[in-house]
């Protein structure tokens, strides 16, 4: 599988979208749809933006009871998006509905990916808030064994972490790593973070980069910097 930059376009509207979007004029970047916007403008601008020839991510992040995803999941399969996701929290039986819901009568579907700890998240405040006494790690490689056995293509993780979910759960099982910024850019509200250039060296499969491109001076140059560092 081949690495990939993906740009989080975590825009409130469809009109700072499409003027971000409109800056990339030579290869059409990966771009991931989050809540924000998706909340915002609805199924629309997940056609809009695959009609203008991007990639997409979805990350809407389901966690549900398994009927309700199954039922949610084939409604996004039909949007046409090329990988999306779920909470591993919400257990095998949920992530095997997911892959039920997903799959399309031609038996095709897109790339589905499990959330193991949110890159924001600490061993600190998973004791505190949600009585996990495990270390990070530990939870992660857990949350990535059983989201393998249910039959979902990879998890989101940080890329401290990836190289230990390939060993884990083998080299074709997709890592999805956000935290991911520049050595000279500021980290904001993520704890575990890394250079493009780190998460290529240990085998992050896709970075997810958002503020470090979408608030630079020149996002394209920014863009192309994380791909020359990530990609080669």
């Amino acid at each position: 599988m081949g690495k990939d930059v993906i740009i989080a376009c975590d825009f409130d509207s469809a009109e700072k979208t499409f003027s971000f979007l409109d800056k990339f004029t030579g290869r059409k970047p990966f771009v991931k749809i989050g809540m924000e916007l998706y909340y915002a403008e609805g199924p629309s601008i997940v056609r809009e933006i695959k009609k203008r020839g991007h990639k997409i991510f979805l990350d809407l992040k389901l966690h549900d009871i398994p009927n309700t995803v199954k039922k949610s999941m084939a409604v996004l399969s039909r949007l046409d998006v090329d990988m999306t996701n779920l909470h591993a929290a919400g257990t095998g039986r949920m992530m095997e509905a997911a892959i039920e819901g997903l799959t399309r009568p031609d038996g095709t579907r897109p790339i589905l990916i499990a959330v193991t700890q949110l890159t924001s998240t600490d061993e600190e405040t998973m004791r505190r808030d949600l009585l996990i006494d495990h270390p990070v790690k530990d939870v992660v490689m857990h949350y990535a064994s059983v989201a393998a056995a249910a039959g979902l293509d990879g998890v989101v993780c940080s890329p401290l972490e990836a190289e230990a979910v390939h060993s884990r759960c083998g080299k074709d099982f997709v890592t999805v790593t956000p935290g991911v910024r520049f050595a000279d850019g500021d980290v904001g509200d993520q704890k575990r973070v890394m250079t493009p250039a780190e998460a290529k060296k240990i085998g992050s499969d896709y970075i997810v980069v958002g503020r470090p491109i979408t608030a630079a001076e020149d996002p394209v140059a920014a863009y192309e910097r994380c791909c020359n560092e990530f990609i080669g």
